[in-house]
């Protein structure tokens, strides 16, 4: 028995008769799809800096929209990268919190007088499932304080506060009651308060690294400069200027252990330094013996310089030192070898068997 097929159903285009396609990742048919619409995307320019001719990145945005059921171009104006790291921008997620649903909107409560330590602000919303009023946690001054927020450059906390209060309040909320929602992704005003990231005329947001290396090391410099050496008794390494070899015998240093050292006078600064570099542990600070390795101008102050690894804490950073000492004294070595006639090279990697240095106790 044949099967009538009417006239409509021929005139009918074939695009009518195959399956739906889902825009993903991992069929072929999906795949194509998300292609040709995130193509679509790149070349627009209602799209951000960060997605245009970026077609990886708009497939992306796009996948991650399909998972949240929100608008591909609503997720692209939203989502920031800040330093390769992504993040929501705070009024997209309080939207999303607000529309899932499963909450009512989110209301916010305040504490204290403005200006003070405990002022701040918290999130809170009802499930409506239960009926529980579900509180975030508290996000008061002595919090941003603490953090380093508002000592960012540019910190939107020294200009508008309370808004970076609610910013901040139902951002900790939702990590605390809906994560799914923002996909495991912080706010691109908590990226800006933590990597102290700046945004461009082109909306682009970025972050000077070398920046913020330069303020650690200042910040450490400082910190050193206040506290002072924990020991005064810290590594004192001095040339002597006799032609006599040193004395290393135990009965030689027990008798000298309660005799101030020769030199002490003149070697009175290079003391001071020399304790400057200690760490809270008694160590010595890794980058100051670096900084002595590299200045080092001949192979007798890059000896007394190499004695002072042992006195470095942290086992990776000296063996770190150890192949930085062998590395230039190699080099110096081959240097030497260069030398006129009559001036003897030291071998490479072997110290000299008559090295004119002293050496007073270590840090315990």
């Amino acid at each position: 028995m044949s099967q009538s097929t009417t006239v409509q159903a021929l005139r009918a285009p074939a695009e009518s008769s195959m399956p739906l396609v889902t825009a993903g990742f991992f069929n072929l048919q999906g795949f194509e799809l998300i292609q040709r619409v995130a193509k679509a995307f790149s070349q627009s320019s209602l799209v951000p800096q960060a997605y245009q001719n970026n077609l990886p990145n708009c497939m992306i945005a796009m996948d991650m929209a399909q998972r949240i059921g929100a608008n591909p171009l609503m997720v692209m104006q939203n989502l920031y990268i800040v330093h390769g790291t992504p993040g929501w921008s705070s009024k997209f997620l309080i939207a999303t919190i607000n529309v899932c649903g499963r909450f009512s909107t989110l209301r916010y409560e305040w504490k204290g007088k403005p200006g003070e330590a405990d002022y701040g602000c918290r999130a809170w919303a009802i499930e409506k499932e239960t009926g529980e009023r579900l509180d975030g946690i508290w996000v008061t001054w002595a919090m941003v304080n603490a953090e380093g927020w508002a000592s960012k450059n540019g910190s939107k906390w020294k200009t508008m506060p309370d808004q970076m209060f609610i910013y901040r309040s139902a951002a900790f909320w939702q990590r605390a009651y809906a994560p799914e929602l923002g996909m495991g992704l912080t706010t691109q005003e908590e990226l800006v308060d933590t990597l102290d990231a700046r945004t461009g005329p082109d909306g682009a947001i970025s972050v000077d690294v070398d920046a913020l290396r330069a303020q650690a090391a200042d910040k450490a410099t400082v910190e050193r400069s206040v506290t002072g050496p924990k020991h005064a008794d810290a590594t004192d390494v001095e040339v002597r200027e006799t032609g006599e070899v040193l004395d290393t015998s135990p009965a030689k240093a027990q008798a000298e252990a309660g005799k101030p050292a020769q030199g002490a006078a003149t070697a009175a600064p290079a003391s001071q330094e020399a304790g400057a570099q200690g760490t809270d542990e008694g160590g010595l600070d890794p980058a100051k013996v670096e900084n002595q390795i590299n200045a080092a101008k001949d192979l007798e102050v890059l000896d007394l310089a190499g004695d002072s690894i042992d006195g470095v804490t942290d086992m990776a950073e000296r063996a770190r030192l150890h192949d930085l000492y062998q590395e230039k004294r190699i080099a110096m070595a081959r240097a030497a070898q260069t030398q006129p006639e009559g001036q003897a090279a030291q071998p490479a990697g072997q110290r000299p068997a008559t090295t004119q240095r002293r050496r007073m106790a270590a840090p315990e």
